[in-house]
This record gives C-alpha cells, sequence and structure tokens, in this order.
C-alpha cells in the first residue's frame, strides 16, 4: 500500500469545522422528528412515501444542492387506513393485530369461526380441502414462546467488535435459488387455495413476542393482489386462539380498512449532489433507503439512516466545501422489497448482469440473482466510494471491509480522528442485506458501518416499536458528523479508493454444503 495513499486527505480544521457544525448546529434530531412523527411510516410508493421523497428533495435544495429523481418500475402503493381484530366468543377481547402489506380490505367487518390450519409447505394444503368455507383461517403453527436470552438494549464493547475482525471466505449454496422459489410459491399458492375453497380472511402468527407485529408482505405487483385479506396477530393473541379452538368454538371478527394506490406504479431514488471540481475525478456517495414496514413509523429503519445522510450533506454545504471528486447523496425507495432502489440505479449507471434464465426468478428483484457475466457500463469507473448505513440509530464504532483488504488502512487512517467516540474499527466481517451490497458484489469500495445494536434486532426492526422514541439523538449527530468526514476524504483523497475483483462465475463450492429439504 502506497502511504501516501493512507494520509489523510482532509485538514484537521475541516474536520473541526465539521464537527462543530454537527454538534453546535445540527439539524438532524429536527429532520428525525419530521420524518418520523409528522410523515411516519412510508411503505414503497405510498402516499406517506411521496410526501417524504417530496421533503427530502426540498430540503436538499433548501442547503443547495443539485437535486433530481431516478425512476424505476415498481408496482402499486398501499396504505393503511384502520384495522382492528376481536374475538367475539367465548368471550369479547381486542387482540393486536396489523394487516399483512399489500393484502386487499375486508370490506367492513368479516365475523366468523376460526379454523387453525398451520400451513408450512404446499403439499400441507391438500389435507384441508373442503373443510374452510365461511371460516377465518390461522395458517401459522402456533410455536410456544421461547426464553429472550439476550439483553433488550445493547451497545458493543471492544472485544465484541473484535470479534467482527475475521475474514469468512466466500461459499455458494446452489440451493439458494430452489429455496426462493419455493418461498414465493407457498405465499401466492396459500391465499390462492384458501380463496377457491372458500375461507373469508387468512391470520399468521407473528414471528416476534411481547405484542410485536410487522404487517410485512411481498406481493406489491399490479397483477399479483392476494384474494383475500389477511392478518398478522401478536403471538400471544394467537396463541390463545389456537388453544381455545381445541375446545370448542372460536368467533373472530376483523375489520382491515386497506387502499390501493395505482396512480404511478414508479418508484423513486433521490439523488442530490455536491458538485466536484476535476469533472473527471468522479464521485462519492452516501446512501440510506428511505422506504420503511408499515407496523411503526419507520424511524430506527431506515429513518435514522436517511436524516444522517441528509444531516451530512448539509454540513458540507454549510461549510461550503469544493472537493476533487463530486460527493452524490442517495435515499433509496424499494429497499424493503429486495434492494429494488439501489438495483436500478446499479443497473442504469454501473453494471448489468444477465437476466436470470429461471421464469420464477426473473420475476424477482435481480438482488435475488447470481447471473455471469457481469457487464460493466460506461459510468462504472466513476464511483470511487459509497458508503451506507442502515442498521438503526446506533453510534457508529467503525466500518466493515467487506472483503476489501487493500481499502483497510485507507479508512483506518480516515477514521482514526474519531477514536475518541469509539468509531476507528475497521472489520473484515461483510455485512449484507442492505443498498451497499449490489455496489459491493461489482467489486466496487462500497461499504457498511458497524453500528451499536441498541434493540434495533431484539425489538425494534419492522415492528410497531419502530418509532422516534427509539433512536438516540446523540447517536445520530455522531453519525453524521462522521459520515460528513469520511465522505470528505474520499472526495478529496489523491487517489480513489481501491477497489475489489470484479467477480466472475464461483465454481469454489463446498461439498460439505447442504440444506435438508425437510427443515425448508
Amino acid at each position: 500500500m502506497n502511504s501516501a495513499h493512507a494520509q489523510m486527505s482532509v485538514d484537521a480544521n475541516t474536520i473541526n469545522r465539521i464537527a462543530d457544525e454537527g454538534y453546535n448546529r445540527g439539524q438532524v434530531v429536527n429532520l428525525a422528528e419530521y420524518l418520523t412523527d409528522r410523515i411516519g411510516g412510508r411503505m414503497t410508493n405510498s402516499p406517506a412515501m411521496r410526501e417524504a421523497e417530496k421533503w427530502s428533495q426540498s430540503m436538499f435544495r433548501s442547503w443547495g444542492l443539485d437535486v433530481r429523481t431516478d425512476a424505476f418500475e415498481f408496482g402499486r402503493g398501499w396504505w393503511i387506513e384502520s384495522a382492528h381484530s376481536r374475538m367475539v366468543s367465548p368471550r369479547p377481547l381486542e387482540l393486536h393485530s396489523i394487516p399483512v402489506a399489500w393484502t386487499p380490505a375486508t370490506k367492513g367487518p368479516v365475523a366468523a369461526d376460526i379454523v387453525v390450519a398451520p400451513i408450512r409447505n404446499v403439499r400441507d394444503l391438500a389435507s384441508w380441502k373442503g373443510k374452510l368455507k365461511g371460516k377465518i383461517v390461522l395458517v401459522s403453527y402456533p410455536e410456544p414462546p421461547k426464553d429472550d436470552l439476550g439483553p433488550a438494549f445493547k451497545r458493543l464493547d471492544d472485544a465484541e467488535i473484535g470479534k467482527l475482525n475475521a475474514y469468512r471466505q466466500p461459499s455458494y449454496d446452489p440451493e439458494r435459488p430452489e429455496m426462493l422459489k419455493r418461498y414465493l410459491e407457498l405465499g401466492k399458492e396459500l391465499n390462492r387455495y384458501m380463496a377457491a375453497e372458500g375461507a373469508l380472511a387468512l391470520v399468521k402468527m407473528s414471528r416476534g413476542n411481547n405484542g410485536l407485529v410487522h404487517g410485512e408482505g411481498r406481493f406489491y405487483k399490479v397483477g399479483e393482489t392476494p384474494a383475500l385479506p389477511e392478518i398478522e396477530m401478536a403471538a400471544e393473541d394467537y396463541r390463545r386462539l389456537a388453544r381455545l379452538a381445541k375446545t370448542g368454538p372460536v368467533k373472530l371478527e376483523i375489520d382491515s380498512r386497506v387502499h390501493f394506490d395505482d396512480r404511478d406504479t414508479n418508484g423513486y431514488n433521490i439523488l442530490a449532489d455536491i458538485p466536484g471540481r476535476d469533472p473527471k475525478a468522479g464521485y462519492v456517495m452516501a446512501g440510506a433507503h428511505l422506504d420503511s414496514w408499515v407496523a411503526g413509523d419507520g424511524a430506527a429503519d431506515n429513518g435514522a439512516g436517511s436524516v444522517v445522510v441528509m444531516e451530512a450533506a448539509r454540513i458540507l454545504s454549510a461549510l461550503h466545501v469544493k472537493p476533487k471528486r463530486a460527493i452524490r447523496f442517495a435515499l433509496w425507495s424499494g429497499e424493503e422489497q429486495g434492494l429494488i432502489g439501489s438495483s436500478a440505479y446499479v443497473a442504469h449507471y454501473l453494471a448489468k448482469r444477465p437476466v436470470s434464465t429461471d421464469p420464477v426468478l426473473a420475476k424477482m428483484p435481480s438482488y435475488y440473482w447470481d447471473t455471469y457475466p457481469i457487464m460493466p457500463l460506461p459510468g462504472f469507473n466513476d464511483m470511487a466510494a459509497y458508503f451506507n448505513l442502515d442498521n438503526g440509530s446506533g453510534k457508529i464504532r467503525g466500518i466493515y471491509a467487506e472483503g476489501n483488504f487493500a481499502a483497510v488502512p485507507v479508512l483506518r487512517n480516515w477514521l482514526a480522528p474519531f477514536d475518541s467516540l469509539g468509531a476507528s474499527k475497521v472489520v473484515a466481517a461483510p455485512t449484507g442485506s442492505t443498498d451497499h451490497v449490489m455496489m459491493t458484489r461489482l467489486g466496487l469500495p462500497a461499504f457498511q458501518f458497524i453500528q451499536d445494536p441498541l434493540d434495533y434486532g431484539s425489538q425494534v426492526h419492522h415492528t410497531n416499536l419502530d418509532t422516534f422514541d427509539h433512536l438516540r439523538t446523540e447517536d445520530l449527530r455522531q453519525a453524521a458528523v462522521i459520515l460528513a468526514t469520511v465522505l470528505l476524504q474520499a472526495a478529496d483523497s489523491d487517489q480513489p479508493l481501491p477497489r475489489n475483483v470484479l467477480p466472475s462465475q464461483p465454481t469454489a463450492t463446498d461439498p460439505f454444503l447442504y440444506r435438508d429439504p425437510k427443515n425448508d
């Protein structure tokens, strides 16, 4: 590694000015309040998401950035007006539930006896033929509760971060495409079969305890809307219904008032730029997904990341920086449905993969494809770095190097000023399931920050608890200061961050990598 490459590209006074602007005149908390409390949960293409798209653009413009939207084909908008469920007999009881996303309304209250018909595979459906007409069907197996042995709220210590600094050799699971297809097939066939059998509505059990509900659903494309209303019920309420059904009739009432919005089936990424001095030097980028699920207000996932990206833009614009490379800020849409917005950006500007030859997988987001050869586009070399934020509102502790060995000393040097903030670690372990993945898979220098987990994974992620109260405002300020500094370092560095290898078809599979189909 050239030692000059790892030198600081931003002078100490500028770093101090970034910290002063972020800590003493910061707006990140105000942004978080508006996005989460006033706009709320932001399902892709819902009215709330449209409002968030307009608001974020107006804020970027007010700070002097060049703003545009990038459209991509998505599907239907959907939102909840109101919903409730209650047990009518053997005693009246209000229950905790939420409509499953992109399922239809009940068109008024629907009351009927329940049938507990757990479905784990498509082959389970046939055993319920002729038994479901006029019933509300509980389709999850009522798994008993398990002890929560881990802490509900957690900050990382150095030893835990140290465990992340272990390189994970790549592996290829040849059965993954078939698993995805079976999962998709079950979701579609279950609703279709139940409707054909005359069921009135479906109920599934929340995967979490303590009253948590999620409302996640997958069938957002026009023409794929399920026939029956579906709700997700809190695990405790679901188990109670299942127990009661063993000893006698149980009557349930559901009222799901939801709406589809087909006025515009495009999703939109929001892109905002600070121009660079050298048009040939390319750009560096920071991103977070603006969309969320519907159960909560989308605060930790990923309002936190979105407002930190916005605040980093505000800070750098307020300091009137003139970086060598342009700095681009991206607020992605469609992340929750399979990184659709960032995938569209990659396919438009960076590189393309062949469409999957499997007709089922071809209809799924390209995130699920593993096709070759990768075909770089003319803009492939323009992206000099990408930094993603999408693990809640916990403070930044460092960066996942994503297998890019050559970038490690550079990243460590850029984080060094923030050792006193606990944010100086660069670890080898990769992290997935968010928007940087689509760029990392191309060998680009794209990274996700390590963050304190807080209660993100234990309680908040995709649940009704994802509200402003579960953000930590001091952590948001810290993250904005660090993100702004790292971006400016990357934008002003004499050399761009080292890239990884452009991947080719993997062949080094593990002969012991075997999945028992009985466990699918």
